[in-house]
C-alpha cells in the first residue's frame, strides 16, 4: 500500500455494508480522491497486491478477514502504510475493540459519522489542506 504514482490521492474503503461504502466513496470522490471499495478484508488484501493507496479506511468488523487480521497483514506486508490507516466502528465500547484501537494508535471514526467528519479525518491523516484539494479537483 505504497503511495500512488500521481498527485491524485487514492483511497481504499473497506466496508461490508454497501450503502455505507457508497456514501464514503461519494463523499471522498467529491473531494477529488480516487476511491475503490472492498466489501471485506480478504478483497482488500487482494486489491492491495494490485494497487497502491495513499490511505485505507477500514471498518472494524468485516467478514472473511476482519480489521485486526487486515492490520496484522499490513504490519507484515506494508509496514510503511500503517500511518495512513483510519478505522471506522460502531463498537468502540467492547473490550477487544477498544484495546485494539488503543494498541494501534490509529484514528477512528465512530459510526454513525457524517460525510463532513469523514472528509475532515481523511484530510488530517493525509496532511492536506483545502488549497491542495482544490488543485486535485481541477
Amino acid at each position: 500500500m505504497g503511495q500512488a504514482s500521481n498527485n491524485v490521492k487514492r483511497i481504499l474503503v473497506v466496508e461490508d455494508e454497501p450503502a455505507i461504502g457508497e456514501v464514503c466513496a461519494r463523499a471522498l470522490r467529491a473531494e477529488g480522491f480516487r476511491v475503490d471499495v472492498a466489501g471485506n478484508g480478504k478483497v482488500a488484501q487482494d486489491v492491495l497486491i494490485k494497487k497502491n493507496y495513499d490511505l485505507c479506511l477500514v471498518d472494524i468488523r468485516t467478514p472473511e478477514v476482519n480489521s485486526i487480521e487486515l492490520y496484522q497483514h499490513l504490519v507484515k506486508e506494508y509496514p510503511g502504510s500503517l500511518n495512513k490507516l483510519i478505522f471506522t466502528t460502531g463498537d468502540v465500547l467492547s473490550g477487544n475493540i477498544k484495546a485494539f484501537l488503543e494498541e494501534t494508535s490509529r484514528p477512528f471514526l465512530p459510526k454513525p459519522f457524517t460525510p463532513d467528519q469523514l472528509r475532515a479525518i481523511v484530510r488530517t491523516v493525509l496532511g492536506l489542506n483545502q488549497a491542495v484539494l482544490d488543485k486535485q479537483r481541477v
